[in-house]
């Protein structure tokens, strides 16, 4: 599937041209029903295309209802709010990010299409019923596996379970590490899309006496 062939803006398209093809776990996204509000939880390799689905669910929300993007970590908040600012920056929408001061005014977020939220500021929006929330329409989880951190986890378990039952957003769960994948897909009601393909091979190996010796498994 060619990336000009997606019902999306001109803006995704010129920004994604060099893809050309969609890869192995886009591909299956699109066709599980990604562009038709369908939840998924994306299972696939590091650098094997997880972000552009991300991507294309959000520029496919455009204009329909709000995104949340949500991260574990500041610093992946920035680099998501610096990628989608480069994104949407000629167009009529708007991205930001919150993340600190968890229990400040936000309601200036009101007018923002696409919000990069950290879990903790998210778990505060939600406490505060901010006024905005019935227009989220997506909800996307980058590093959702974190479900099983002893830290992170009760906390974005408590965001997921609040969402489903006020707004029952499209959610988009993306990891390359999930355990229980059919178990989880049935717990966020999201249909399970998987792939094993990775642009470099992966290779496994021993390294001993200054010596690496590489096999492979079946």
């Amino acid at each position: 599937m060619l990336i000009t062939d997606l019902p999306l803006p001109e803006f995704f398209k010129k920004e994604y041209a060099s893809y050309n093809t969609l890869t192995p776990i886009q591909e299956k996204a699109v066709h599980a029903g990604l562009l038709n509000n369908k939840s998924l939880l994306i299972c696939a390799p590091t650098a094997s295309g997880k972000t552009l689905i991300a991507t294309i669910d959000i520029c496919n929300t455009l204009g329909k209802g709000k995104t949340l993007y949500l991260v574990p970590l500041k610093a992946l908040a920035n680099e998501k709010f610096k990628e989608y600012r480069h994104l949407l920056q000629d167009t009529p929408y708007k991205v930001t990010i919150s993340m600190s001061d968890i229990d400040s005014e936000s309601g200036y977020l009101a007018k923002y299409d696409l919000i990069i939220l950290t879990t903790e500021k998210l778990d505060s929006l939600l406490r505060h019923k901010v006024s905005w929330l019935n227009e989220v329409r997506t909800v996307i989880v980058d590093e959702i596996h974190l479900l099983n951190d002893p830290g992170r986890g009760p906390t974005l378990e408590i965001i997921l379970t609040l969402l489903q039952t006020l707004i029952q957003p499209q959610l988009i769960g993306l990891s390359a590490t999930i355990g229980n994948p059919q178990e989880l897909a049935h717990w966020l009601n999201a249909i399970l899309v998987q792939d094993s393909w990775r642009p470099i091979e992966l290779k496994q190996g021993i390294y001993i006496q200054n010596k690496t010796e590489f096999y492979t498994t079946n």
